[in-house]
This record gives structure tokens, sequence and C-alpha cells, in this order.
């Protein structure tokens, strides 16, 4: 039997390596990193504290991280998995896995990062013990945030290892795998990068300029909001122009070598050292404006590059560019924009056709090289690249036919022309399907025609085994009437008919909070019963969460802000994603938190008190976390603030969460829950605790910390923490905190900066400080 993994070592402290050995730790794992010198390694490590976007949950997860150098190979032989990472030179990967394969330990598993180079002439000196447990993983930058990593094994590799390997990095890591064929760029660089050369020389050769690529290359085809060369300046250009001549001078085709041939523009900007976001200057330059301390985000002239002009003076001002036809489709479905954008008479379109035609055309013509399936080809760009659907799932949403007539393709590819000769339209008569089994469950619950009930906001899904969802499904799943209906719903579907029930999604995000639309309109008519029946019927539904006669398990993921974190509080347990970012947020807006968020805070603050000891400092840490608007910056980072608590777990993988809160429902039912009941004896601080939060908030106003408005809401939040109006410590019951914070809440819709606050985060997305 093989053992589990326990410890990993990394060959190589680079930002790679480096970043690969972080997210090790992130899962746990004992990391050993070694560079040609100790000091190399320490340094790569130290590193981690400074890179953003952040590749550790939490600071002190880097002292998992052992350094030392390749003198230390010895130390690699009780590695359950070593990883390979050091620079892209074939000579120099073959001799230092030669002077590593005498300490091998029998069962240790050996793997490359390598984002090109063969496989097997990496190993091509090795034994065939060596071999047998050789093979790519490829993972893509940055490792943490980054899903997807390419699985390449050789003819060589013991499918078992492969299959081994693959588990741990989807369970353990949270990663998506495909396995890929060893060929150049594998799947997604090979596929992506074509596509994104065609775009860099849609721009160099003045048909479009680069704004207007970015505005239709970004979330209006499902693409993320970095969209091209956003994307392009934060991978570096240096390395783009590197990757680009790797792949030309690796594929066998003439034809492809020249397709990959890195256009004069990007060679142009690399010897000008306009690299990207690491030298302050790429296709954007972000520039500070001397009189007005604004700053302001220039374009790259692409005709000035290398004109003879500094590298400072290649840039204009930005163009915002004006493309009717992306607002006209900005509500509808990508599958559906998708294909409005690629057949419209304008210059959306013929930039889609351009450059998305020959990328799909392309994507067909190498998939079965490339991969086994073109369900991997879908993921992997999914993953990598961060499309929302995939090349196949593309051809299907623009309709196969359409592609061919508008691209005017005389030789469809092969897997093209065969699938239209079978009588078939599209590639795929279902959606993706999951990866591997317990992956979006709900999707396939949903698929399999197990929704129990729903209306606009929410849905109730039968998830087998006795287990009932409650689903979010509106815009960023902000609770409105519907939710909250919803929610009641389901508590009493479950205690019914159930024998527990899991509040999450498979959505990007489990919650952006309350409809502050709808709270803003009530609030502007004065509309106070209106207002303060939805924020009643908001904490009758967390607190049936809390009370359900069933246990009721939280699953989030991405944001669980506001009304979202505070679902969460009032569950039995709750199962989070690795990347969740739970707050209590609500001071942002004016406000505080409503739905029962201030009150489970401070029954955590007084619980998490030592039997006989003063409750003061943890009601204190608590009522900064929230008059702070502290938001995690991950699962682990949730258990530090107290929105997580010891009971609760963390799953690597967000395709898994739903799972494993099922899981974790069920076992709750095995261990014989008991539903809990309202408090009556809450311990509370009373005036003198009072006095202590108030002089903060004081404190913080004479400094300039907090305006007064926040002073107004730090005070309103003390005042609930503290009890109210009480003259001494006593206590009180659930209810009573739940009064005091709707009539705070009550109080500061009344408040015109609250208003303010709350207007302008609609209509900007931002937080006013006024």
């Amino acid at each position: 039997m093989s053992r589990p993994f326990r410890s990993v070592a990394v060959l190589g402290a680079g930002t790679m390596g480096a970043q690969i050995a972080g997210h090790l730790a992130n899962a746990g794992l004992s990391v050993l990193l070694l560079d040609v010198t100790t000091k190399a390694a320490s340094d790569g490590r130290d590193r981690l504290r400074t890179l953003k976007p952040d590749p550790l949950f939490q600071p002190d997860i880097a002292g998992l991280i052992q350094t030392g150098s390749f003198d230390d190979l010895p130390s690699t032989a009780t590695a359950d998995w070593i990883i390979e990472a050091i620079v892209e030179d074939l000579p120099v990967k073959q001799e230092l896995l030669g002077r590593l394969e005498p300490y091998l330990g029998p069962q240790t598993i050996v793997s490359s990062n390598t984002s090109g180079i063969p496989l097997a002439s990496i190993a091509g000196k090795r034994s065939e013990s060596f071999k047998r447990r050789w093979l790519g993983t490829h993972f893509f930058n940055p490792p943490r945030y980054l899903r997807l990593v390419e699985i390449i094994p050789t003819p060589d590799t013991d499918p078992e290892v492969t299959a081994r390997l693959a588990a741990f990095i989807d369970r353990r890591l949270g990663k998506g795998t495909v396995v890929a064929n060893d060929t150049p760029g594998f799947i997604a660089n090979r596929i992506g990068i074509f596509g994104a050369l065609r775009l860099v020389e849609a721009a160099a050769g003045g048909e479009f300029t680069i704004e207007e690529i970015d505005a239709i290359t970004g979330p209006a085809i499902g693409r993320p909001k970095s969209a091209t060369f956003r994307t392009l300046d934060i991978a570096g250009i240096d390395i783009f122009h590197r990757v680009t001549d790797d792949l030309a001078r690796r594929l066998t085709s003439t034809e492809e070598r020249r397709q990959f041939e890195a256009p004069e523009l990007i060679r142009k900007m690399v010897a000008a050292g306009l690299l990207g976001e690491k030298r302050g200057a790429g296709f954007y330059k972000k520039v500070i404006d001397i009189n007005g301390g604004e700053s302001k985000i220039l374009t790259l002239d692409t005709s000035a590059v290398g004109a003879g002009t500094s590298a400072s003076e290649p840039y204009v001002t930005n163009r915002p560019p004006k493309l009717p036809a992306l607002e006209a489709v900005a509500s509808a479905p990508v599958a559906s924009r998708l294909r409005s954008l690629f057949v419209a008479k304008d210059r959306a379109g013929a930039l889609l056709r351009r450059t998305l035609g020959p990328t799909l055309i392309y994507a067909a013509r190498v998939a079965p090289e490339v991969a086994s399936s073109i369900d991997d080809v879908d993921r992997a760009m999914r993953w990598g690249f961060g499309w929302e659907l995939g090349p196949f799932e593309t051809w299907d949403a623009i309709g196969i036919e359409t592609v061919l007539d508008s691209c005017e393709v005389p030789d469809p590819p092969p897997l093209v022309r065969d699938l239209l000769a079978s009588g078939r339209k599209q590639f795929r008569d279902a959606p993706l399907p999951p990866a591997q089994p317990g992956l979006l469950i709900l999707q396939s619950a949903r698929a399999r025609s197990k929704v129990v009930r729903q209306n606009a906001g929410a849905s109730l899904v039968d998830l087998d085994d006795g287990v009932l969802c409650v689903e979010f499904h509106s815009k960023m799943n902000a609770l409105g009437g519907d939710a909250i209906e919803m929610l009641q719903a389901g508590v009493r579907e479950a205690a019914a008919n159930f024998s527990a029930l899991v509040v999450g999604n498979d959505a990007e995000h489990f919650s952006a909070g309350a409809n502050l639309m709808l709270l803003l309109l009530e609030a502007q008519e004065g509309n106070w019963d209106e207002v303060d029946l939805m924020v009643r019927s908001f904490q009758g539904a967390t607190m049936a969460l809390k009370t359900s006669p069933v246990p009721a398990v939280a699953a989030p993921g991405g944001l669980a802000l506001g009304g979202g974190c505070e679902v969460c509080l009032h569950t039995d347990r709750v199962q989070a994603a690795a990347e969740t970012y739970i707050g209590l947020v609500e001071v942002g807006v004016g406000l505080i938190p409503a739905g029962g968020g201030s009150k489970e805070m401070l029954l955590r603050a007084v619980d998490g008190t030592d039997a006989g000891g003063d409750t003061g400092q943890n009601v204190q840490s608590a009522f900064a976390t929230m008059a702070f608007a502290r938001v995690s910056t991950s699962g682990a980072d949730a258990r530090r603030l107290g929105y997580l608590r010891d009971v609760d777990g963390v799953t690597m993988n967000r395709e898994r969460v739903l799972a494993d809160a099922k899981d974790v429902a069920l076992r709750r039912v095995r261990e014989g829950y008991q539903p809990p009941t309202p408090r009556s004896v809450v311990p509370v601080g009373g005036a003198d605790l009072l006095a202590v939060l108030s002089l903060g908030v004081h404190l913080a106003h004479r400094a300039g910390r907090i305006s007064d408005h926040d002073a107004l809401i730090g005070r309103k939040l003390a005042w609930i923490l503290s009890g109210g109006d009480l003259p001494h410590r006593t206590t009180v019951s659930e209810q009573y905190l739940l009064d005091l914070e709707r009539e705070a809440f009550l109080s500061l819709c009344g408040e015109r900066k609250t208003l303010e606050r709350i207007g302008y985060t609609l209509k900007t997305g931002k937080l006013l400080r006024n």
C-alpha cells in the first residue's frame, strides 16, 4: 500500500518554485525548498511574504518551509514527492536529476514543473525504476490562485503513480488536474498562447486599439477582467516572448512554427525594457499626476515602440472604446454573448472572427495531439486561462457551421469534419461533466431534475442521501426577500423530509450580502415599517438555521460578506473553501451587522473566554473585527478572525466544498445531532465595557483614523456588544441582542451619510468615507 503524502521537496527557489512550495505549505505539508545555495533558497522563501497577490494563506505558513542547498539532496530521501522547478535548460535539469537519483526513497514520486521541455528527454538517462515514477506536473502562475495543474506522464510512467498524484493534487492541493500528452506547450499554453498571439498581431497591425481588444476579450466573452493585454503585463512581456520562442523552436510543422514566432512588437518591447507590471510599463503604464496626485492609466502606442524614443514616451492617454454591441448583450448568458458578438457586423465581430475563429480552429486541429479528450482541453482552458467556456464549449455556443462559414475555412480540422459527417451539429449534447466523482454535486443534482422548489433568488435542491441544499442564484447571490424566504422554507422542508441541510452553491461567490438596492429604496422613501420587516425576516431566517431540527452546514467559497457571513455564523458547522473571503463589512456602507452577526460575534467572544475570566478583551477583539470590516484572506485566515471555529472545516478544492459539506452534515446526523435552543443567558459588560469601547472610538476619531460617521457607527456597535443601556454587568437573551441590532440598524438607515454610502457603493462598487 502506498503511504500518504506528508512531505514534499521542491528543487529550485525561483518565482515558481518558491510559490509552489508556498502552496504546498498552505496545504499543511512539510516542505523542503532547495536551491544552488541555502541563501538562494531562503531568499526565495522570504519573497513569499512580499509577493502580490499573496501566495500564502497566512504569513506564518512560511514557517513550514525548510531551506537548503543542492548539497542537501540526501535530505530528500524521506520526501514523498520531489518537484523539479529549476531553469528551463535541458542539460541542467538532466544533471540535477542525475545527482538526485541515488538518494530517492523507494516510493518517492519525482516530477518536473517544466512548461514545455519534453518529459521523456529530461529523464532520458535515468534508470527504469526512476522513469516509472517520473512525470510532469505543470502548475500555472500564481500556483495558489490558478486551478490548473497539467499532469504529463511519459510512456514509462506507472499509471498508478499518475492516478495517485492526480488524486492528491485534486483533494489536498485543491487543483483541477488534466492529463496532457508530452507535446510542446502541453494543452493550455499551446492553445492559449496561439490565441494571444493572434490578438497581439491585431493590435500591432493598427487595425484595433489595445483598449478595444481588452474591452472585447474580457468578461464580455467570458474571460478574466484582465482580458488580453493586462494579463500579458501581469505575466511579463519577456516571459511571453520566451514561451513563444520556445514553442516555435520545438514544434515540428513549419507552418505552426511560423504561427508561434513572437511579433516584432513584442521583440521591440522587450528590447526597450517594457516588460509589464514588474517594470511599471508594458501595454499599460500607471502614472501619477504631479499636480493633483491622482493616478491615471496610459496605453502603449504600438507604432511608437522602438522608434528611437525613450521608454517613457510611447504612451498615449487611455482611449475608452465605443462598442455598443457589448452593452447590448451585457445581461445575456455567456453563450449568447459569444454567439451574438461573433456574428456582429461591427468591430467586435470583426476582431473575434479574425482572432477567436482561428483559435477555435487551431484547438480542434491540435486537440487529438495534446490531450486524450476534448473535455480535458476545455477544462485546461477554463482552469489555466480563466475561460468561462472552453474552446469546444465555445464551438457549440457559436455554432460549428457558423464558425466555419464566418471564418471561411475551406479545410476543417479532421475532428470537425468527422463530427459533421456523422450528422451531429455540436460537440456535446450536455454540459461539460465534472472531472471527477464528488465534484460539482449541485450541478449534477440539477441535471437530474432534483430541484424541489425555487424562486428568483434561490432554490431547494435534493443532493440525495437525505440532504437538502439551499442554493442562492441572484446577481452576486445578494440576499433579498426571495432568498430569505427560501432559507426559511429550506429549514422547514429539511425538517419535514430530509436528514440534513446544506447552504451553498457552485457560483464564484457564496453571497455578497444583503440586497442594498432594496434597502436604499425603502429608506429613501421613509418606509421604516418595511425596513423593520426586512431586518426581522432576515433575523428570523438566520435563527431558523441556528435552531434547525436537522443539522445545517454552510459551504461558502469566494465572497461571503455581510449577510452572507451572517448565514454562515448561524449554521451548526461551516465547511469553507480555502479561497473564502468572509467578513462582516456593514460599517463600510454605514450600517452594523443586524442579521444576528453582531450577536454571534459577541457569543463567540464570550464562549472563547476561560471559565471565570473577563470577557472584555475578547469582546474588544470582536468589536475591532467588525468596526474595521475585516475580511479573511483565506479560509485559514477566517479562523484567526473568529468567523470559523475549531469545529469548522476548510476544503482546498472549490468544486468539492458542497460534497464535503454534505459529508459533514451526514456525520452530524450519525453523531446524534440535537438542535440548540435560543440562549437566555448571555453575559454582557454593561456601562463599563461600553465606556472602554467608546473610548477606543473617541481616540481613533481624534487621531483622524475614522470620520464623524465612522465614530457614530462605532458607538452603535459598542452599544450592542456591551448590552445596550445597562448600568452594570449582567446577562441578557439572544433575542434581546437581536432587538438591539435591529434598533441600531434602523437608526443608521435614517442617517443621510449612510444613504450616501449605500448609493455610492451601488453606483461605483467602492466605499465612500464621509
